[in-house]
């Protein structure tokens, strides 16, 4: 008696499924490693040499001891004017677990609904579990335009 298959149908069928099974198993293993992958190891983004980022805002939309949210570079950002001197532009990203800020007006500090973290209008921690300030932005006022770049 042999050992062969007596019925060749079925080793093609067999051949079929194992060939599709290895395909599809291999696409699942890539499926799960490439995100992994772009996670611990990110892609930097290259920029022309000598030049930061920049965006201009009207200094009128912006009026003293308030705040204007807006997107630097696809980023939440918050541009704060506490008085007629001081302007400053930062994250708007809470440095605890990403939640966005928002604007007290009562207190001028920037409030953190997730859990309760709190910053002033310089970015510094005042208080709750973040655990460093605000990052933040370069900020310079030209012909009436608020210009933020990136540091």
């Amino acid at each position: 008696m042999t050992t062969e298959s007596l019925d060749p149908a079925a080793d093609s069928r067999r051949g079929f499924l194992n060939a599709a099974l290895g395909f599809f198993g291999t696409i699942a293993v890539v499926g799960v490693i490439y995100p992994v992958g772009l996670y611990l190891w990110p892609r930097r983004e290259k920029r022309p040499e000598g030049g930061a980022r920049s965006m201009k805002i009207p200094l009128a939309e912006v009026p003293i001891g308030d705040a204007k949210f807006i997107r630097f570079f696809n980023k939440p950002t918050v541009i704060i004017r506490p008085n007629e001197q001081e302007l400053v532009a930062l994250s708007a990203v809470c440095t605890h677990l990403g939640c966005i800020v928002k604007w007290n007006d009562a207190n001028s500090e920037l409030h953190c609904p997730c859990h309760g973290g709190v910053f002033d209008t310089k970015g510094a921690v005042i208080g709750g579990p973040p655990p460093s300030p605000l990052e933040s932005y370069s900020t310079t006022v030209e012909d009436g335009y608020i210009v933020i770049e990136e540091a």
